[in-house]
């Protein structure tokens, strides 16, 4: 961690426009970092009866983020566990019960906020019935629209109503949400910019899984993938195979006319207000 914090604060130095630092620190910065405090792993949270607990290891999951110069947590995980063959969900997720996910979902991510680190709802649309790690191959979920609505989209539209700042889009192919063969979630316009934005009215900033993972590049290349994610309506295109082809496709497309530049303007200042609100406006 000392390492880290000099790393952070170095890179700082470097920046014209200051950084907004990310981490995958679900059950606290021990996730990833050696020597820091371990919090317990979601279906743990699930078996305990007073939520407040979870509200009260948010705020000091994000003061020990804070002392890292670490402003967005990617977490809650929103999932509900609903597949006991899932290869990757599993103890990340709260549990099977859509309620009971919900709820302390939200009192995770309050916790957080009110410590002014962003929280990040993942993985939408819910990555709980799966059989497949999509870190290794693109899962299938072969559910009805009207299916997803009334059990995985349930917990995220809980906390997106309760402001949640951020989702992460997971790499799922889910034929009710597009029928092209193949496409994650995190590339599908139908899923980024028709149900979570229009639909849900989120309004927040919209992450893709990491672009590295075999979900997505067992079928889209390096570049392609960013563009595609971009076009989808991903504001952060997280964890980029290749970010000078990438910068190269999207810029391309944005003077072909195929992207508007309004797209473009409307991330940038949705990041540039994530970043004030971080308090790296000075």
């Amino acid at each position: 961690p000392v390492r880290q914090g000099k790393l952070a604060n170095y890179y700082q130095t470097l920046a014209k426009t200051p950084l907004l630092y990310s981490i995958d620190a679900e059950w606290g910065l021990a996730m990833r970092l050696d020597s820091t405090p371990r919090y317990p792993k979601q279906m743990t949270l699930g078996a305990i009866q007073n939520d407040s607990l979870i509200y009260l290891m948010g705020r000091q999951v994000a003061r020990d983020c804070k002392r890292m110069g670490l402003h967005v947590n990617f977490a809650p995980v929103a999932d509900v566990n609903n597949n006991p063959l899932n290869p990757v969900i599993g103890m990340r997720s709260f549990g099977d019960n859509k309620y009971k996910v919900a709820k302390k979902a939200y009192m995770y991510m309050q916790g957080m906020q009110d410590e002014h680190v962003m929280a990040n709802g993942k993985h939408f649309p819910g990555h709980g019935n799966t059989d497949v790690d999509s870190h290794k191959d693109l899962p299938l979920i072969p559910r009805s629209l009207a299916q997803l609505d009334t059990l995985e989209l349930y917990p995220f539209k809980q906390i997106i109503n309760a402001g949640v700042k951020s989702v992460m889009v997971a790499h799922l192919e889910v034929p009710a949400l597009d029928t092209a063969s193949h496409v994650p979630t995190t590339l599908s316009r139908n899923t980024v910019t028709n149900l979570l934005k229009n639909k849900l009215m989120f309004t927040g900033l919209v992450v893709t899984d990491a672009l590295g993972m075999q979900g997505v590049t067992k079928y889209f290349p390096a570049g392609e993938a960013d563009l595609r994610a971009f076009e989808a309506g991903n504001d952060i295109l997280l964890f980029s195979q290749d970010v000078p082809i990438a910068i190269g496709k999207i810029k391309n497309a944005i003077d072909s006319g195929r992207i508007p530049v309004a797209a473009l303007e409307l991330s940038v200042k949705k990041i540039l207000g994530a970043k004030y609100d971080a308090g790296l406006s000075t």
